[in-house]
């Protein structure tokens, strides 16, 4: 395009792109998944100077190193908690450091498996947004909110009311916002909660230079938390259920009391001191607890070595005997778990895929919808769910594990967003899991391998062509 109007400078732009192709054959693969490398190298081969310009600003998935600096610092803190979490164990959290779950759990997030807590699944929206303000409106000390997105409109202005309740009684309230998720809302939200007397920031702010994190590395993870005893974790923001123009959101939340919350706070204050390098102070309470629910936090993202949440799903859908149900609004799969899912039909086990027939991400479901033909042919049921945008995300195993959070099963959980998923190790709180499940079945097609195939051709083009940027969306 230069070359054409500038034609003196053909030579040297030609060789410029010849320049970037070659040498972005030995940078990109570096660290990289063999799908994201494809990726990014079709991108640069077809549009050198525009595709390593993107790359330099997305390319890496990693965050600079004075934040790299501040996670690290919080080794010790994060020992703390498990050893005093490890500290009132009894008969009813016998064994469970030598599950194999929890011991993985543990090493991926540095949390531990924690007896006698009590949870609820909420899945009324409007419901949990009061049954949370009527929680702050009982706080004494300390209200925490980490969230993805956080609007001004009336769940949003609800919430800060409540809060200004709370501050008004002396509750010490902070609020932690994603800046890319939020940023539509941003500035009138920090200036509504700082004038209710809440203490406010961005998670991740978005910087041209100093400190600068690649755009898309974004916070998603959703932590509502009041005295340390009341935790809220899931897949809710802060926002109305159609704040999307004709899509009405359904998720899934779970409220928790007992020893788990305090792995839920140890996030919260985590990432409140990687972003302003200030550590809170701790609840005190008790770790022990009279609930019969085994739970366990798993924490994962660029912040540490493995992708937790990804690598501890793949790990046991290898050991599944039975079935498996996995709940996400996005599904882009990389080839260990299409590699774990398929085995595991062979093997006999049973596995369902529940994905939303409600489109609020045009692309990403283009891209999703390509990767359905061969996992229906591998015998791997899929199910659309009807009528409302199912935003939830869990999963269960064998009616052994279950899991409940913030990641969705695609790239962008797995490597890039920090998230934050709750193991549910008991076999009570995993059945009324599966009727969660069981419910978003009932309300879904289930996709005929027949009928998929006779699909438009030209649909299919353009759902490859999508899946060829998978990774990067």
């Amino acid at each position: 395009m230069i070359a054409h109007y500038l034609p003196g400078l053909a030579t040297e732009y030609f060789i410029l792109e010849w320049l970037i192709r070659l040498a972005m054959l030995f940078v990109v693969p570096f660290r990289r998944t063999p799908q994201a490398a494809q990726a990014w190298l079709l991108t640069i081969f077809f549009l050198p100077v525009p595709g390593v310009i993107l790359y330099a600003a997305i390319g890496r998935p990693r965050f600079p190193a004075w934040r790299t600096a501040r996670m690290r610092s919080l080794a010790p803190f994060f020992a703390e908690v498990s050893s005093e979490l490890d500290a009132p164990r009894g008969d009813a959290e016998a064994g469970l450091e030598q599950s194999p779950v929890a011991t993985l759990g543990r090493r991926l997030g540095s949390l531990p498996a924690t007896g006698g807590n009590h949870v609820e699944f909420l899945d009324d929206y409007d419901g949990t947004i009061d049954r949370l303000v009527a929680d702050i409106d009982t706080a004494r000390r300390h209200v925490r909110i980490l969230v993805y997105i956080f609007a001004d409109d009336a769940p949003g202005l609800k919430l800060i009311e409540a809060l200004g309740r709370a501050s008004a009684r002396g509750v010490a309230c902070h609020v932690m916002i994603d800046a890319l998720g939020s940023r539509q809302w941003a500035k009138r939200v920090l200036k509504r909660l700082r004038d209710a007397g809440v203490t406010a920031r961005q998670a991740l702010p978005l910087r041209l230079l100093r400190g600068r994190t690649r755009g898309d590395m974004r916070n998603h993870r959703k932590l509502f938390l009041i005295d340390g005893a009341i935790g809220y974790a899931g897949s809710q923001n802060i926002v109305d259920k159609n704040f999307k123009p004709g899509i009405v959101n359904h998720e899934l939340v779970v409220r928790m009391t007992g020893p788990a919350v305090a792995e839920m706070e140890a996030i919260f204050l985590g990432d409140w001191y990687v972003e302003s390098e200030t550590m809170l102070d701790r609840v005190e309470t008790s770790f022990a607890g009279d609930g019969t629910t085994v739970a366990q936090l798993l924490p994962s993202g660029a912040d540490y070595p493995l992708e937790g949440f990804e690598t501890l799903l793949v790990w046991q859908i290898h050991q599944a005997r039975r079935r498996v149900v996995i709940t996400t609004p996005y599904l882009i799969p990389d080839e260990g778990l299409i590699g774990a899912m398929r085995t595991a039909v062979a093997r006999g086990v049973e596995i369902d895929l529940i994905v939303s027939k409600v489109v609020d991400q045009r692309l990403v479901s283009l891209a999703q919808r390509s990767y359905f033909q061969a996992l229906l042919e591998a015998g791997i049921r899929i199910h659309q769910y009807r009528d409302l945008l199912l935003h939830a995300k869990n999963v269960s195993i064998d009616g052994a594990l279950g899991i409940v959070g913030s990641s969705n099963v695609d790239l962008r959980s797995f490597q890039l967003n920090e998230e934050v998923s709750l193991l549910l190790l008991d076999t009570e709180s995993v059945a009324r899991l599966e009727a969660i499940q069981h419910g978003y079945i009932d309300a879904s097609d289930l996709l005929d391998l027949k009928a998929w195939r006779a699909r438009p051709r030209r649909l299919r083009i353009v759902e490859s062509l999508a899946r060829l940027v998978s990774p990067l969306l």
